[in-house]
């Protein structure tokens, strides 16, 4: 990943997306270029041809505010897109953040987790590593070769798109949830090791991570087909842990009364009733004796 640049790369990658008929803008085959020419995006930001190259080229650093919000109307971005542009144009020291992003799951946490027994809830680090989980959380995510790493399990799994119904939307949004989470800060060790070997093993996570989506994990609603209980949808809410910068708590959630309440449910009782079993098992030496 060449952090040189980084405004130059996700100019060029957005310029690519932004189809000319959208923006009532001649289009057709003969284009030699996807997305908009760069005189193009210069053209409906109101700025000099030779100005946006420069932006581009990395050879001009510091663009006005006004510069920034001109260039996110004309390359359609949205709400994270233009925050991302400008943490790109004005990043903020990562102060901190590569020693206190990793693996401690603080005890009062781990103790709030383990006292919602009828809710999922996973903590993952800002690569979607699983730190820690509740049972129904492992529970929800076990089975698979990856089910500790959400970022591998959605491209690396043999059983990804099994797993998630909609994988091309949830393989779109983890990609993005990526790149908003990295920021500007694209030198952790981590980081460069998960997009490495992704970008090595997965044809899908090239294509995805060139495009430089941004997209901050807040909300949403995921279908699963869990390979024991089967199908159920959830939605999540994703939260910041302020005492473990880089660190976020996911919740999963059913709609109360619906079929997949039930089937969280049903795997709670499957996973309580295997702990009674491991248990029953561990006690029944001594009993013996």
């Amino acid at each position: 990943m060449d952090s040189d640049n980084l405004l130059g790369q996700f100019l060029r990658a957005r310029r690519g997306l932004v189809r000319p008929e959208d923006l009532n803008m001649p289009g057709g085959d003969r284009r030699r270029v996807s997305g908009l020419r760069r005189e193009e995006v210069a053209m409906l930001a109101g700025l000099s041809t030779d100005y946006y190259v420069r932006l581009e080229q990395g050879r001009e650093r510091n663009p006005s505010v006004q510069v920034l919000d001109a260039l996110a109307g004309a390359l359609m971005l949205d709400d994270d897109g233009i925050a991302h542009l400008h943490q790109l144009a004005r990043p903020r020291p990562a102060k901190g953040r590569r020693s206190t992003h990793g693996r401690q799951v603080g005890p009062g946490l781990m103790r709030m987790l383990n006292n919602w027994p009828n809710t999922p809830a996973v903590i993952l680090d800002r690569c979607m590593k699983v730190l820690a989980h509740n049972p129904l959380g492992g529970a929800l995510f076990a089975g698979h070769t990856y089910s500790g790493d959400l970022m591998r399990l959605v491209f690396l799994d043999p059983d990804a798109r099994d797993f998630y119904p909609d994988w091309d939307r949830v393989a779109v949004n983890t990609v993005a949830g990526l790149r908003e989470a990295a920021g500007s800060d694209l030198n952790d060790p981590q980081l460069i090791e998960v997009v490495g070997e992704l970008s090595l093993k997965s044809a899908d996570f090239r294509r995805l991570w060139a495009r430089h989506d941004i997209r901050q994990k807040t909300r949403e609603t995921k279908r699963f087909h869990h390979p024991v209980v089967g199908e159920l949808t959830v939605e999540y809410e994703s939260l910041t842990v302020n005492s473990a910068p880089g660190q976020q708590l996911v919740v999963y959630q059913a709609e109360p009364g619906s079929p997949s309440e039930h089937t969280l449910s049903l795997l709670g009782s499957l996973i309580a009733s295997q702990a009674a079993e491991t248990a029953e098992a561990a006690d029944q030496p001594a009993h013996d004796a």
